[in-house]
């Protein structure tokens, strides 16, 4: 769902910039196809935050989720720029390939199965220095 709607909303922005440039679109039908395709972008985009909320073990989800979002809003910085030409469907198109290249299956399987919270992994701690006998502990009981 991901890849195509970005896809396809790439080459629609692509299409009515083209046909914006021809003079074919007035007002009216440039507002149409452009609900159309912010309508299937926001989808997309939508269902990607939903799937980086499950691909990263329960411990770093939100992390994971802010750092994304941090990027989507420094590409929604350069926005207007990109999308003055038709640069802008080209970068929805290679969002749409990138994600049938890296994305991950998440359809109808439980969290787990996709990412394993750090808890169950089996502990990789780095060994404690000569002569360290307890944890830490922040408080001090005597």
């Amino acid at each position: 769902m991901i890849s195509g709607t970005y896809i396809l909303s790439g080459v629609l922005l692509a299409v009515t910039a083209y046909l914006f440039d021809q003079g074919v679109l007035t007002a009216i039908t440039q507002t149409l196809a452009w609900c159309v395709i912010f309508f299937l972008a926001s989808a997309g985009a939508s269902a990607a935050y939903l799937t980086v909320s499950e691909i990263f073990p329960l411990e770093v989800r939100a992390q994971a989720i802010s750092v994304f979002f941090a990027i989507a809003q420094c590409f929604g910085a350069v926005g207007p720029v990109l999308y003055g030409h038709l640069i802008g469907g080209a970068v929805m198109v290679i969002g749409g390939i990138t994600e049938i290249i890296l994305g991950v299956p998440a359809e109808r399987k439980p969290l787990e199965a996709v990412a394993r919270p750090l808890s169950m992994v089996p502990s990789t701690a780095v060994p404690r220095a000569a002569g360290a006998t307890t944890a830490f502990s922040p408080r001090d009981p005597g």
